[in-house]
């Protein structure tokens, strides 16, 4: 249950909502728009994440939402499978991070290389910036990442063939402007209103004021909007690719979420997160939102570091926030109108540069290379497939980096005079080291005695221990000399 703060925290948390609800307004619209889906579904997600998940135990300060993280695969999935389809997804996703919860798994989500993730995300951040400066130009996108990347330069010609095109260009081009530069104005303007929200404001007065003929946000109505999937929506769940694309949004949001979690308790002194609870929490979000058909969610960095930053002490802030965004969308939703869907575009491409890991890869191929190699291969393979395919190619190529490097081994050979040859092994014998371990050992005269030491492995797979003895057959077959192991059971696994 949510305690009720004391006098001092209250308002503390008052404020902090009232930020992070200035926050989240322009980017839970702007999400929904880049998903494909009504503007109104990124606010009823927003709703959710602090009214439902706001008063869940879990993390007590992070704030949940549409995620920026997830709009390639919400737009995938839409344009896959559809939009009263994208519900039932939601909701069997929120149910299995419940599952998930309940049965402990919250705490093995950090199990997951930080290179991949850190890949994912840069992924997700360069389809997004690819993707939003067609939107930007009030164009349509490429569906395909590598697309995207491909259409650039006829992006460019048809910007300047069309005058409504530069105009929308240069109102997207200014909001960027405003996102960056705003945190350099003098503490009292730009602490007075979010970045997201001055930039969507100017812009959105800017397209007003000389009446610019570009396009604006869609409004639908809030309860329009709220189309609960039908049962005949979840025969669907017996086709091998929505069941990925279930599976998809089930870890990417959980581990996007849990991520958020361990770094916003970096950021105060407050109470840890319990990562299975904040699971259940998440679980319990989604399933609501696919229930009213609406965005998944996730734990959002940036709203939830605007929250610890904005002094918030209790769970009273997220919740607010929750209730902000609801009187919003439902006493000012013509406001949504006037928005010109450049300037959330825009919002977005400067949301997906922040993704983009660009100041740590230099330091990160210096000291870690193999972990460089793994964020830059998942970022490629998400931009010339799909989210889930690469991050599915992430995993796999962390688990062959993680086997290759554990795998060590040491091979010691000492020939003194005429008198036996002594190999040693030492470390991990694995198939992955068994070129280097034949080669040295088929290059050994067949004419002398070899004394072959296993006892220093640690670890002897079958793969190695089948072809160890196998040559060591072959040598007795054709040499003149014998082999003679010591030590082969030692260390088999």
């Amino acid at each position: 249950m949510l305690s009720i703060p004391a006098p001092v925290s209250l308002r503390r948390d008052f404020t902090a909502s009232l930020v992070v609800f200035l926050v989240a307004l322009p980017l839970c619209v702007g999400i929904a728009v880049a998903s494909g889906v009504p503007a109104e579904l990124g606010l009823i997600t927003g709703i959710v994440g602090g009214l439902v998940v706001g008063v869940l135990p879990g993390s007590s300060l992070q704030v949940s939402g549409p995620a920026a993280g997830l709009t390639v695969l919400v737009y995938e999935a839409v344009q896959a499978h559809g939009l009263a389809t994208l519900g039932v997804i939601v909701l069997v996703a929120g149910v299995t991070q419940l599952v998930l919860g309940f049965m402990k798994f919250g705490r093995w989500f950090r199990a997951i290389s930080v290179a991949v993730v850190q890949g994912m995300l840069a992924g997700i951040g360069l389809v997004l910036i690819f993707g939003q400066c067609y939107a930007m130009a009030d164009l349509k996108a490429p569906s395909a990442g590598i697309d995207k990347i491909a259409g650039l330069p006829a992006l460019a010609a048809d910007v300047a063939a069309d005058q409504q095109s530069l105009t929308a260009l240069a109102i997207g081009s200014g909001t960027v402007a405003v996102l960056v530069l705003w945190k350099r104005l003098p503490d009292r303007i730009s602490g007075a209103l979010p970045a997201p929200l001055a930039a969507v404001a100017l812009a959105t007065a800017a397209t007003a004021a000389f009446s610019l003929p570009i396009a604006k946000v869609e409004v639908q109505g809030l309860l329009e909007s709220i189309q609960p999937p039908a049962l005949d929506d979840f025969t669907g769940l017996g086709e091998i690719t929505l069941l990925g694309t279930v599976l998809a949004f089930t870890l990417i949001a959980s581990a996007e979420s849990l991520f958020s979690a361990a770094a916003v308790d970096r950021m105060h002194d407050g109470p840890r997160t319990d990562y299975d609870k904040e699971l259940m929490a998440q679980g319990a979000g989604n399933a609501v939102c696919g229930f009213l058909g609406a965005l998944p969610m996730t734990a959002v960095i940036v709203r939830s570091a605007a929250n610890v930053q904005a002094g918030a002490r209790t769970k009273a802030s997220r919740v607010l926030h929750g209730v902000w965004l609801l009187l919003f969308a439902a006493l000012l939703p013509a406001a949504l109108g006037v928005i010109p869907v450049a300037a959330l575009a825009a919002v977005l491409v400067h949301a997906g540069c922040k993704l983009v890991p660009v100041r740590e890869l230099l330091p990160l191929w210096r000291e870690h290379r193999g972990e460089a190699v793994v964020l830059g291969v998942t970022a490629l393979a998400i931009v010339t497939t799909n989210l889930f395919e690469g991050v599915l190619v992430g995993l796999l190529l962390a688990v062959a980096k993680t086997a290759w490097a554990i795998s060590h081994v040491h091979m010691n050979v000492k020939q003194a005079g005429t008198g036996p040859i002594h190999v040693s092994l030492t470390g991990n014998a694995t198939f992955l080291r068994l070129p280097l371990i034949l080669d040295t050992l088929e290059a050994l005269p067949k004419d002398r005695p070899i004394e072959l030491d296993l006892s220093g492995l640690r670890h002897l797979d079958h793969a190695c221990q089948t072809a160890l003895t196998n040559w060591a057959d072959r040598h007795n077959e054709e040499g003149t000399e014998p082999v003679r192991m010591s030590g082969r059971n030692h260390g088999h696994g």
